[in-house]
């Protein structure tokens, strides 16, 4: 018998301690999502947080995770299982910090995103174990067919041993990285934010007591498969299917992705078909393709639910294995961000036929990544800069979709201006929503961005995006959502996702728009003056699409 369930079975437990020792591992992983923030050193970090932090029980089920990226669950659930498999636990001892990025051998889903894991001991063994992830933004200019190109594999290995840091493996890591400087600095602050995640566990564990704490764990994750089969009980039973394209410049042409959704009761079963693995970044892996439906299917089915691993115990997902949602090595994976904002909205499509009133029209269904690298012309070093753009989010029963923003399972923030261009030898001429491009309905889809850079330095520059041949559906009605674009520059060649900058050279990158809701013969009349007065929609839109004549 687990230390957990033991604890939860001889401990009498009641629901306000539960609630308060619940609320108190939210506060856990907050803070040390904040620590790490606050200490990281580089933009992709410290400004536009792309990182998260979580609490994992002995067993490497999560405990909770904090409001940050969902998309880095896929990291998370893997690393855990993959230490345990690979590491005795009677061989562990406190101040042990592993690390693990790999798709394959190292519980990752892609390589920038580097975990660090550590076991928190209480009284001479392991109660729970404090993660953090922390995208670093440095395997840039390289290709795409397999996992070997893409950056440094690192496997679940330990980076401290006993609190001593191992020196020849954080050499090892730094050798391979572009940008050495930065990949210390953002280890050192993940580093620290784990320290505090042990630290304000282990003092939960003084304050109530190490088997309460156990026990409402675990109980929490029961209260969080109760509201799952709650939420799927209420929605009706059958089979729903949907499918989509998915397109992207490493590709040529589109590639179908389906799901069927079966509810029976109070479970879930997601079966989802794609195309063979292929020689490109835009490939799943397994956890990543968990981590999409999780989060998906807890925003149709009750955003209350606590973000524990008791949500997925309804759930039923697979996929043949080999395909591109879910991959086996040595299939690359590093766009597979592209790939699982298709799939969260595929689920959405089908979860829509269930229960329309609840889910949202096509998001833009895409994460546009511009990665720029070269040298800098006071020293040479080099330097390189991960920017990832929002576009139009779906229209909802009752609202409007949001315009320019970051949709599903991202959740980064824009880097500002001001420290873009103090920072990076890059001009942002232009940063805008384009008008017209959020699908027509009695509610609009939200507005794709553009976004002109100006290179003042020589450079190179990778962008992965996606919508450009497909455009994002329309609910109940409503019309889609514009295609992405990229628009180069005089003298700017894109070879399929990449250019050589001179300096002076630019390029503009326009991210999709969203899906409407419901027919636009619907939308209210006020509404529509409206976009005419904030350019939103054209006089031409308006009476063609709308039949409103100013």
């Amino acid at each position: 018998m687990n230390v957990a369930l033991a604890a939860q079975q001889s401990v009498a437990l009641d629901p306000i301690t539960v609630e308060v020792i619940g609320a108190a591992l939210s506060s856990i992983v907050e803070e040390t999502g904040e620590a790490l923030i606050r200490a990281s050193y580089s933009t992709n970090i410290k400004e536009r947080r792309d990182c998260s932090t979580a609490l994992f029980n002995v067993e490497g089920q999560t405990l909770c995770q904090a409001e940050h990226i969902p998309i880095h669950l896929g990291s998370f659930i893997g690393i855990v299982p993959q230490i345990l498999q690979q590491h005795a636990v009677e061989t562990m001892r406190p101040g042990d910090v592993f690390i693990g990025n790999d798709a394959y051998a190292g519980g990752g889903t892609h390589l920038p995103d580097i975990v660090l894991a550590e076991p928190i001991f209480v009284d001479g063994r392991i109660v729970a174990w404090t993660v953090n992830l922390a995208h670093h933004s440095d395997f840039a200019d390289r290709g795409h067919a397999h996992i070997y190109q893409e950056g440094l594999r690192i496997p679940t290995i330990r980076l401290y041993r006993a609190g001593e840091l191992q020196k020849d493996v954080l050499d090892l890591i730094l050798l391979n990285c572009q940008v050495p400087r930065e990949r210390l600095s953002d280890l050192r602050a993940q580093m620290a934010a784990n320290r505090v995640g042990v630290q304000r566990f282990q003092a939960l564990c003084a304050k109530y007591g190490t088997a309460v704490v156990l026990a409402a764990g675990e109980a929490l994750l029961d209260y969080a498969e109760r509201k799952m089969r709650a939420g799927i009980a209420a929605m009706p039973d059958g089979t729903y299917h949907f499918e989509d394209v998915f397109d992207n410049p490493e590709i040529d042409g589109v590639l179908p992705i389906a799901v069927t959704i079966t509810i029976a009761g109070d479970e879930m079963r997601l079966h989802f078909v794609s195309p063979p693995q292929v020689r490109a970044g835009i490939n799943m892996t397994y956890t990543a393709l968990l981590a999409t439906a999780y989060y998906m299917v807890k925003s149709v089915v009750d955003p209350t639910i606590l973000p524990n691993a008791g949500l997925a115990r309804p759930l039923t997902i697979t996929a043949p294995d080999g395909t591109i949602l879910n991959c086996r090595h040595p299939a690359a994976v590093n766009g597979r961000v592209q790939t699982c904002q298709r799939t969260a909205d595929v689920i959405l499509g089908a979860l829509a036929q269930a229960v329309p009133a609840r889910v949202s029209a096509c998001t833009n269904s895409s994460c546009c990544v511009a990665t720029f690298s070269g040298e800098m012309p006071k020293d040479g070093t080099i330097w390189v800069y991960v920017e990832t753009m929002g576009g139009g989010a779906g229209a909802r029963p009752g609202k409007d979709g949001l315009d320019g923003v970051h949709v599903h399972v991202t959740n980064t923030s824009n880097l500002p201006v001001e420290a873009l261009e103090l920072e990076y030898p890059l001009t942002l001429m232009r940063y805008e929503l384009v008008d017209g491009s959020g699908g027509a309905g009695t509610y609009r889809g939200g507005m794709g961005l553009r976004r002109v850079y100006r290179a003042e330095a020589d450079c190179r520059v990778r962008v992965d995006v996606s919508r450009l041949r497909s455009q994002s559906w329309g609910l109940l009605g409503g019309l889609p959502g514009a295609h992405g674009r990229m628009v180069p520059g005089p003298g700017v060649t894109f070879k399929r996702d990449a250019a050589e900058l001179k300096a002076g050279d630019w390029f503009e990158v326009i991210t999709p728009g969203a899906g409407g809701y419901g027919p636009p013969a619907g939308r209210d009349r006020a509404a529509i003056a409206r976009d005419l007065a904030e350019s939103v929609i054209d006089t031409a839109a308006a009476r063609d699409i709308y039949g409103f004549n100013p």
